[in-house]
């Protein structure tokens, strides 16, 4: 992985083909399951109380981690309770393993369609085995990225942006254009582009959206403010749009390892 703004990026040779590609997943599998994974990360840390920054986080961290490992060798639940155990942990909001898989537990069975009355049970065997794929998975997570494992978010970036083109005043922007931050968390942008040019695809669709129109003069267009590329801008966007067109099949998806 190489490095730009003290976040790691994936390299061409891991975007171009993956590990898990390597191994017979499909594109689109793959595609899904790291949504999905992203997604279950959300709705935990949601029910956790855990705060935005340790969610987003450990969706950073389990993208990052399916560039270096196969979905044939781990699952989204088992890396994804490790990674929102570890950002609990780096960005001191720590959570307890027990609350962590009780949630996981409840999320699961909901997905499935399942009863979610009786809660888990703190001392059975599926107790147990959640316990011990969440530990076992933050070691992974840990060795898997050799211990590099800070973040760089562009919330801030974007704020500033929005200020300095005017629109911070403009609240129903700001909160489409934060939306779209969380949203891009379940794709791979995190790992593909640097912060500045996300805030800058999270603006840029929030824009549209308003109907609002940014600087646009030429040689001074609105994104070289912030040292952005204009493809790189629109494709960070096309990989955020594209969510809102692909429906997941939560039900059936393999949540753990692939066989």
């Amino acid at each position: 992985m190489s490095f730009a703004l003290n976040n790691p990026l994936a390299s061409l040779e891991q975007l171009e083909t993956t590990i898990s590609r390597n191994d017979g997943v499909s594109d689109d599998l793959e595609e899904d399951l790291r949504n999905l994974g992203a997604e279950l990360i959300q709705s935990a840390g949601i029910l956790l109380k855990l705060p935005q920054v340790a969610m987003a986080t450990a969706q950073v961290l389990f993208q990052r981690f399916f560039y270096m490992a196969s979905l044939k060798e781990f699952g989204i639940v088992e890396i994804g309770m490790g990674a929102l155990f570890l950002a609990s942990k780096l960005e001191e909001c720590f959570v307890r393993m027990t609350h962590l898989i009780t949630v996981y537990d409840l999320l699961i069975r909901r997905m499935k369609g399942q009863s979610t009355k009786i809660p888990l049970d703190g001392f059975s065997q599926k107790a147990y085995n959640l316990k011990n794929m969440a530990t076992a998975a933050e070691m992974q997570i840990l060795r898997k990225l050799g211990f590099i494992v800070h973040v760089q978010l562009p919330y801030n970036l974007m704020i500033n942006y929005l200020r300095i083109l005017g629109l911070e005043d403009n609240k129903v922007l700001s909160r489409k254009a934060w939306n779209y931050l969380n949203d891009g968390l379940r794709t791979i942008i995190y790992v593909n582009y640097e912060p500045p040019t996300i805030a800058c695809a999270a603006i840029w669709l929030a824009c549209r959206e308003e109907g609002i129109k940014l600087p646009y003069q030429i040689g001074k267009e609105w994104w070289l403010l912030f040292d952005v590329d204009l493809v790189n801008l629109k494709n960070a966007a096309a990989h955020i749009r594209r969510l809102y067109y692909k429906k997941l099949d939560r039900a059936n998806l393999p949540l753990y390892k692939i066989i």
